[in-house]
């Protein structure tokens, strides 16, 4: 009889759902979650992205009101990426103060105050003409030394619009303490970098590439991303960031890369982010879409998986939606 009661004791906190709250050892909160929006440039009206139902391109306007509609909900913070007119081989967008990126930093930066993190992303697939996050050689290889100083020069111009924090994203060597140093040689020292510091060469990121309108015109990213076998040297990766100067690091994609989120999160003494990414997404809402699953509760769980390895931040394109079901008692 004494065998039963271990088992007994652990199903008596599981029995009803105020028990199952009371005793959760990991929670979701509003402020954990960040919304990964989509701002193009030359658009008067929202265009939805047919490969992520539910994310559309914005204009400035529709930024806005989602903005405000993010906030309310109590989400933490806003990453933003620019879908210009006009792309060329230097990504001249990115750093133009006219850009659409830095327009929309100090429309949100007026609007909101220091309600929300505004975040940056900091690359040039989205600028380029094509679509890959460097500087091209004229081999047609990306130039890491060249694409730092575009990163310095577009850091700046960022944090000039409004930014909180920027957040480099194209896994250049050296491009946080290039940053780092270009924002404090500039006055602006305190924007915080969030570096993508893990970033994958996945396949799950094709409907963001759709969504950027970046995917790149010839060849693939695997030269300068991570190799997904590898993951002594995400953790490689990750002291490099901090020794140049990273506030936060990430780890991109998530799901599939738990194991490297908590890895991370046991080496380091800085916040963890983890972006929850566009195929993750595409694949539960059409799963949803086809009755084959109960999206509430695979978001939710999806969510708590990513909480649960060690991130303190997500990056997640359902962050308005999940925070408002948060602060809605059950």
């Amino acid at each position: 009889m004494t065998a039963q009661f271990p088992v007994a004791r652990q199903r008596r906190l599981r029995r009803t759902s105020a028990l199952r709250r009371m005793v959760a050892e990991t929670r979701l909160h509003p402020a954990d979650l960040m919304l990964p929006l989509f701002v193009k440039e030359g658009i008067t009206e929202a265009q939805p992205v047919a490969s992520m139902p539910g994310v559309v391109q914005h204009t400035r306007e529709t930024l806005r009101k989602a903005a405000h509609e993010a906030v309310e909900a109590g989400v933490g913070g806003l990453v933003l990426f620019g879908v210009p007119v006009v792309k060329d081989g230097r990504g001249s967008a990115a750093d133009d103060p006219a850009g659409i990126v830095q327009k929309s930093l100090r429309d949100l930066s007026a609007d909101l105050g220091d309600t929300a993190v505004l975040t940056a992303d900091l690359c040039l697939d989205e600028y380029t003409d094509h679509g890959h996050c460097g500087i091209l050689t004229p081999a047609g290889e990306v130039d890491n030394d060249a694409t730092l100083q575009r990163y310095a020069a577009i850091a700046v111009a960022q944090a000039a619009a409004g930014a909180d924090v920027v957040a480099p994203s194209g896994m250049m060597d050296g491009q946080v303490a290039a940053i780092r140093t270009a924002l404090d040689q500039a006055g602006y020292g305190n924007v915080a970098i969030m570096a993508y510091t893990a970033k994958y060469a996945s396949a799950f990121y094709g409907p963001f590439r759709d969504a950027a309108e970046c995917a790149p015109q010839f060849g693939d990213r695997a030269a300068y991303q991570q190799d997904p076998p590898n993951a002594e040297e995400a953790l490689r990766e990750v002291r490099l960031d901090l020794d140049e100067g990273a506030d936060v690091i990430m780890v991109k994609p998530a799901m599939p890369y738990l194991d490297i989120v908590r890895r991370a999160r046991d080496m380091v003494d800085v916040p963890v982010a983890a972006y929850q990414v566009s195929g993750e997404y595409a694949m539960i809402e059409a799963a949803a879409a086809n009755g084959w699953i109960d999206r509430e509760r695979v978001i939710t769980e999806s969510l708590i998986g990513i909480r649960r390895a060690g991130a303190d931040i997500i990056l997640t394109y359902w962050a308005t939606e999940v925070a408002r079901r948060l602060r809605t008692p059950s």
